[in-house]
């Protein structure tokens, strides 16, 4: 049994300060790092760049909408040229601190509106996956299993992996309860730990109506910004260790 821990990174902005990207950093084994559209800015993500390498952490472009007053929660109706643009963008900026660190940028990820987005709307996602391809067609896109992502990264000729949420509730279809619905993050430490382990071994999580949904992933993720996000990844690392799972990144 083998799977990624992953988190979300580099999100301070100015004196705006968001999770604890150093602590994280020593439990994770892959950083998606904000790359200045929805959250980060160009010192913030040259920190968490040098932080990850010194670590061995694999770093990854988190790339979102142009919208950092909404956290890039806010879905967009963007035209496909611009959003590819965009993209590139983002991943070219972040790549750029990783060098200047050392190492690159390993896979991309889209965050907040834009991953749920394009999980079903096929139109982003092939903007998204033809921005990946554009940069460079060795790097693999981090999704929702079962998405319009996961096709449109394998028609644009891309490696697709897929992920899990711990901290997220999840529809019997296996896509995620939206942040505007009650419960849909899951702040209850011992679920989320339990939830964790549920996806590393048995394959699987419970979805809102108690439904078992099989989920077949690569990687697991848990949001920097969720109250308790450091001792959460502390105890699902401890947790996947103790029932033999190996925690390494899906990209060298």
């Amino acid at each position: 049994m083998r799977i990624d821990l992953n988190a979300d990174l580099g999100e301070s902005y100015g004196v705006l300060r968001l999770g604890d990207d150093e602590q994280l950093l020593d439990v994770v084994t892959s950083a998606n790092v904000a790359c200045g559209f929805h959250a980060g800015d160009p010192v913030t993500m040259r920190r968490v760049c040098a932080a990850a390498a010194d670590r061995g952490v694999v770093i990854g472009a988190q790339v979102g909408y142009h919208d950092l007053q909404g956290f890039g929660r806010r879905r967009i109706e963007v035209e496909p040229e611009d959003l590819e643009a965009d993209v590139i963008y983002q991943i070219g900026a972040l790549d750029g601190c990783a060098r200047a660190a050392g190492v690159r940028v390993h896979y991309v990820k889209p965050h907040g509106a834009l991953y749920n987005t394009a999980a079903d709307d096929r139109r982003q996602a092939d903007a998204v996956a033809a921005a990946v391809a554009a940069y460079d067609r060795n790097l693999p896109l981090l999704g929702l299993a079962g998405s319009a992502l996961a096709d449109a990264a394998n028609d644009a000729g891309l490696a697709f992996v897929p992920e899990a949420f711990a901290d997220r509730a999840y529809l019997p279809t296996g896509r995620l309860l939206p942040r505007s619905e009650p419960g849909a993050v899951i702040d209850d430490p011992y679920e989320v730990v339990a939830r964790a382990a549920a996806f590393a071994v048995q394959h699987r999580v419970t979805a809102v109506d108690g439904s078992a949904v099989p989920v077949e992933a690569r990687s697991l993720c848990v949001h920097g910004d969720t109250p308790g996000a450091v001792y959460l990844a502390q105890e699902i690392r401890r947790t996947l260790l103790d029932a033999g799972v190996t925690l390494a990144p899906f990209t060298s």
